[in-house]
């Protein structure tokens, strides 16, 4: 049997093909479809079967166009009150082709109409070798519990609670877990890297599967949810009721710099996508600056929304037209063009350029020893990340939450705006300088940067014994330390969280959350989350970034 994952890396998407006996089921299309067509063609297949988990908000699904281009059926879970012809599937259902059999589980929590899917080759055993758990279940983590009207999160928790507990866990711990999702993505909190998983490990190390009752998983997700992006609900409709075509989207219009401006001035976005040292060095005045490089179009719904009109800013024509189809990946189609040209075909016009200070964190520092008084330092991470430590007196403001918190700032004082790395920080730049704050640096590199410089960090008070966290517990005996894996930096942080020791290991360089664990000591937590994050490590090929 063939069996294939697809990881779009921008949105943090997983999705799935299966074939056998030259027919083929498509799980979780993304928008533009044309690698499962060229897939299927390379490996004999006809794609018969088109299986959405639920209906995304997080991304706009390509299920529409793949049945109209190769003529599957569409399945979807009974309950999405899907619009588009479709197969609406309950527990128990199957679907067989060849020597394959998927089978249905109803597994309601992060939307009413959430399935997983049972995967079986024949071949193999009469007994499943995989899961397809969608948002239900990630890798060290579960979906968000906020995605379906109608249901408060503390239902959908609920709901969710029973669908692990009742379907997923009574699986052999040595069932695959293969999610619709990795790390970074909005639909969780706390996704590890890894790309898969097992019924045995998720037990083990998720920290989701370790609430004692019911109740206290509902209070585990429901207590600090993350704010939902506003796009989500447009997105989940959109996918009710199909996307069009990807062909059907106009062309990209080249507009020179008078066309450019012309459609600023009545209204429209500039959306520059270039890195942030170029965004920095010279750009339109009131752009908006979200990298390409980056989780570009979750954060392009974010900030922006699906209602805007825009105009893209980018290094070269090629460029330009990835970021218009990365944009219509989340359901944001009304680009009007391109600047033909970029930035220096504006300058050329003699148009003006404004600029954004780029910082090191050794200017930073003595930024706040010489001018701590004036100088207002802004943190634009999540939360959660906040809580493992910042810089002392530096303001929280969510990345997400900035454009309707931005009025407790002082528009004349500077502010030396961070973030992790430095992507979401220059987004922040961009957004205070259209506000009208016109003393902004980006800080370069981040809270990352000034960690390895040495300089102090603010973390949970030891003395006080105590953390804000999800479920509103006592943190005890916090404590974080650096190590090299495999000649990769990894921060390894552990503390002890009610009856159990909390640990993960995160990438410090690019940034990301290799592994969790819990464990009776802070030795076998640590221990499990090293050789996760080793596993993963030593897979990985080390390039600069």
């Amino acid at each position: 049997m063939y069996f294939e994952q697809f990881y779009l890396s921008c949105l943090a998407h997983a999705s799935y093909m299966i074939g056998s006996d030259g027919v083929a089921a498509v799980v979780d299309p993304q928008r533009d479809v044309e690698l499962y067509i060229d897939e299927a063609r390379k490996k004999g297949l006809r794609i018969g079967h088109v299986i959405e988990t639920h209906l995304h908000a997080d991304f706009v699904s390509g299920h529409h166009e793949l049945a109209a281009r190769t003529g599957p059926q569409i399945y979807v879970g009974a309950g999405a009150g899907a619009t588009f012809p479709h197969v609406a599937v309950r527990e128990g259902d199957e679907i067989r082709f060849g020597r394959c059999v998927l089978r249905i589980l109803e597994t309601p929590g992060h939307t009413v109409e959430s399935i997983c899917i049972l995967v079986t080759d024949l071949e193999r055993s009469p007994e499943p070798f995989a899961v397809l758990t969608g948002d239900t279940l990630f890798i060290g983590d579960v979906g968000r519990p906020d995605l379906s009207p109608g249901h408060t999160p503390q239902q959908l928790a609920g709901l969710l609670y029973d669908s692990l507990h009742g379907k997923l866990l009574p699986l052999g711990d040595e069932t695959c877990v293969y999610p619709a999702h990795g790390a970074g993505s909005l639909c969780g909190r706390q996704i590890g890297a890894e790309r898969f998983s097992t019924i045995g490990k998720e037990r083990q190390t998720n920290y989701a599967l370790k609430a004692a009752s019911r109740e206290d998983f509902i209070h585990l997700l429901t207590d600090a949810l993350p704010e939902r992006p506003g796009y989500f609900a447009r997105d989940a409709e959109i996918n009710r009721t199909g996307a069009a075509a990807l062909a059907d989207l106009p062309p990209l219009p080249a507009l020179d710099a008078y066309a450019v401006l012309r459609a600023q001035q009545k209204g429209a976005l500039v959306l520059d996508t270039r890195p942030q040292t170029q965004f920095g060095a010279g750009h339109i005045p009131g752009s908006v600056h979200i990298a390409l490089s980056g989780q570009y179009a979750a954060w392009a719904g974010t900030i922006i929304g699906l209602e805007a009109d825009i105009v893209l800013v980018a290094e070269d024509t090629e460029r330009a037209s990835e970021a218009r189809m990365r944009l219509a990946r989340v359901g944001m189609e009304r680009v009007a063009g391109y600047l033909d040209g970029g930035v220096e075909a504006w300058k050329r016009e003699n148009l003006t350029l404004e600029q954004v200070p780029q910082i090191t964190v050794q200017d930073l520092a003595r930024l706040i020893a010489e001018k701590r008084d004036q100088v207002q330092v802004l943190d634009v991470r999540r939360q959660g990340e906040w809580k493992e430590g910042h810089i002392e007196d530096a303001r929280l403001k969510p990345l997400n939450q900035l454009a309707r918190t931005m009025d407790e700032l002082d528009p004349q004082r500077p502010v030396a705006v961070h973030c992790k790395g430095g992507y979401r920080s220059s987004i922040a730049t961009s957004l205070l300088r259209r506000a009208g704050f016109r003393l902004v640096m980006n800080v370069t590199g981040g809270f990352d940067a000034w960690k390895a410089a040495g300089f102090h960090v603010a973390t949970p008070d030891a003395a006080r014994n105590y953390v804000q966290s999800w479920s509103r517990a006592k943190v005890e005996g916090y404590q974080e330390r650096k190590i090299e894996l495999h000649n990769w930096p990894v921060q390894v942080i552990s503390y002890k969280l009610g009856g159990l020791f909390h640990a993960k290991a995160d990438n410090v360089s690019p940034g990301a959350n290799l592994a969790r664990a819990t464990g009776g000591t802070r030795e076998e937590a640590e221990q499990v989350v090293l050789a996760r994050a080793g596993e993963l490590l030593a897979r990985t090929q080390h390039r600069a970034v």
